[in-house]
């Protein structure tokens, strides 16, 4: 059993935080990298990690061993590409950290589809909408959400690592046979990095939105690869930064 959250005292009293362990993903038992993660959903962590670096295209068995008290994924193989002399380590900030240079962190997609025509409204309230039963208990986690275009829920998953949220949804999307997300909508309960963008745009996404703001790489890349960009998603607000064809302000 996965535990996200933990008992800790300080000041005389108890308290709540969330739980980072390390988790190895290996494929056919190769070590290919390891992440800084809440534990939980590991399998779709793997899958997501893999297919926003375009190592896989399609859904893989994968599941935990017997090792180091389930810290260890083993995914079947074989890879999609050679990742080379990529190096893989990831922290729970960060989710390119470690890689040496620019071509290492760069990952081709396909072109966004059109995707649907959503009220700014409806964008805004998206964040209220997902699931963070860990936040609340710690204030601690990070939640990406699934939403189709009329703004239901499809799924949310939490992580102390925003990129290792991202990775779940997308891990379970891909095994659900939802990817590409072209008609759905991605929603983060932070700021709007590079590395979420890509994550989003590798998986098909059109429409990215966040709580918090929204870096210069991160709107460079989202306008380059067509994905409408929607930061500071907060009291019936948000502020549209690319692609702004696919919001309507009624």
């Amino acid at each position: 059993m996965a535990y996200t959250f933990t008992k800790v005292h300080h000041d005389g009293r108890d308290d709540v935080v969330a739980v980072e362990e390390p988790l190895e993903i290996r494929v056919d038992g190769r070590p290919l990298t390891v992440t800084m993660r809440t534990p939980g959903h590991d399998e779709e962590l793997a899958l997501g990690f893999l297919y926003g670096e375009g190592l896989i295209e399609t859904p893989r068995e994968a599941g935990p061993t017997e090792d180091f008290a389930g810290n260890i994924v083993e995914v079947a193989g074989p890879l999609a590409r050679d990742p080379g002399e990529r190096r893989f380590y990831t922290t729970s900030s960060c989710g390119v950290c470690g890689k040496g240079a620019l071509e290492q962190v760069a990952v081709h997609s396909a072109a966004l589809p059109e995707g649907p025509t959503v009220p700014r409204a409806l964008l805004a309230a998206l964040p209220d909408r997902l699931v963070q039963p860990a936040f609340e208990r710690t204030g601690g986690a990070h939640a990406t959400g699934l939403f189709s275009a009329d703004g239901e829920l499809l799924l949310a998953r939490e992580d102390v690592g925003r990129h290792n949220a991202m990775d779940k949804v997308i891990g379970r999307a891909l095994l659900d046979g939802l990817v590409p997300l072209g008609e759905r909508i991605l929603c983060v309960s932070g700021r709007l990095s590079f590395e979420l963008v890509q994550k989003a745009a590798v998986a098909g996404a059109p429409i990215l939105v966040g709580v918090g703001a929204a870096s210069s790489l991160a709107i460079s890349l989202a306008d380059d690869r067509g994905m409408t960009l929607c930061g500071f998603a907060r009291r019936g607000r948000t502020n549209v930064y690319t692609r702004p064809e696919r919001v309507r302000d009624d």
